[in-house]
């Protein structure tokens, strides 16, 4: 398998205007998967000095941000842009420039704009304060705002010679936890659909504690008046008594409402005998959507996030797969959801996003949540919050 190390900080690796094409490697080019891998450094305004890895499958095309997290960025299909438009017009915004306790620890705001943002690793939920009031953990995290010490490609050479970059991040202090992301972000040239592949490692000495949320985020066109949420629900429960005031249409989107207030709603997702699961967002009409897939034993906490205020300030719904959910931590570990991994053990979990074009596609997703559903038997549906979701 080929592959090429564009960023080591151990061996002073780095490799900014790097391009790889098939021909490059004495591949056939095929009808509609003429793919290509491009890394750069962006430039100008907050995103100066950010690197960019800007993977095209001939049909699906993403963007890999090693300096956030190793997280995506955005992606677009055909003339379809899957994402979202953050009131932060000039991300991907680097690092340095998000103060995290800003705002009583609500900075990881300023930052926000990507496709995929992974919260964690420490804690994912609101900020949480000691009893003296000092912020002890702020807004989902600090590992989307920690570049990434390592960037690989890998092409296999051997049909479909599938695509992949993988990036090393570490979340790691003298005297705290000592964890480690290897993510492997893969796709296959012509596809519509690419995966994400975490490792987390324990490298202390000692237990460490950790928690991992996906925040998958999306705007127009897959999100408008009339979009749907689709998902084979086996329980149900809105965050607080601002969700509770839309159950009867949790699943229904709005168009873009100025000054709209967030509802936040807990599931947990029925799966097949495998474990498998599927979460889908389809436009109003049917004809687009995007479809996650995961693996309910690694990912049990489902958490849906209707944000969905006027254009400016960021239209935007979140489908975000988790270990837990985005609670305070202290509430989480009374609940039992907070992950413990002896000294060097790993956790693994794996999320697929598909982006459908068709309204064939869509409702072939559709149908198979609906089969889960009927597998599971009716949801549970709770109108105000209960244990153990909060």
């Amino acid at each position: 398998m080929p592959s090429f190390t564009l960023l080591d900080v151990e061996t002073g690796v780095a490799r900014p205007g790097f391009t790889l094409r098939p021909a490059d490697l004495g591949q056939p080019t095929e009808p509609g998967a003429d793919w290509s891998i491009l890394f750069e450094t962006l430039r100008g305004g907050r995103r100066a000095g950010v690197d960019r890895l800007r993977v095209d499958n001939g049909r699906l095309a993403f963007d890999v941000v090693p300096t956030r997290g190793f997280g995506l960025w955005a992606a677009r299909l055909g003339g379809d842009r899957v994402g979202w438009r953050s009131p932060v017009v000039d991300g991907p915004v680097h690092p340095a420039l998000v103060d995290l306790s800003a705002r009583g620890g609500l900075g990881w705001l300023r930052g926000f704009d990507e496709l995929l943002a992974r919260c964690g690793l420490e804690s994912n939920g609101p900020p949480v304060f000691d009893q003296a009031g000092r912020l002890i953990h702020t807004l989902h995290g600090r590992i989307a705002t920690i570049p990434a010490h390592s960037v690989t490609v890998h092409v296999d050479e051997a049909p479909p010679h599938t695509l992949s970059v993988e990036g090393q991040v570490d979340e790691a202090e003298l005297f705290f936890a000592q964890l480690r992301l290897t993510a492997r972000i893969s796709t296959t040239p012509g596809s519509n659909r690419l995966v994400v592949r975490d490792e987390i490692t324990n490298r202390h000495d000692t237990p460490s504690e950790f928690q991992l949320l996906y925040h998958w985020n999306f705007g127009p066109p897959h999100l408008e008046a009339g979009s749907r949420f689709v998902a084979p629900i086996a329980e149900m429960c809105p965050r607080d008594a601002r969700a509770a005031e839309g159950i009867d249409h949790f699943d229904v989107y709005d168009g873009p409402t100025p000054g709209f207030a967030e509802q936040v709603y807990l599931f947990r997702l029925a799966a097949g005998p495998d474990g498998r699961t599927v979460a889908l967002l389809r436009n109003q009409a049917g004809t687009k959507g995007v479809a996650l897939r995961f693996d309910v034993r690694q990912l049990p906490c489902f958490t849906l996030w209707k944000s969905t205020q006027g254009l400016r300030e960021g239209y935007v719904t979140g489908l975000e797969p988790a270990v837990n959910f985005p609670n305070p931590r202290p509430v989480e570990a009374t609940r039992g959801r907070v992950v413990s991994l002896p000294p060097g053990g790993s956790y693994v979990a794996e999320t697929i996003l598909e982006v459908l074009d068709s309204p064939e596609a869509v409702a072939t997703i559709e149908a198979e949540a609906q089969a889960l559903q009927q597998r599971a038997g009716s949801p549970r549906i709770h109108s105000k919050p209960v244990a153990p979701f909060v």
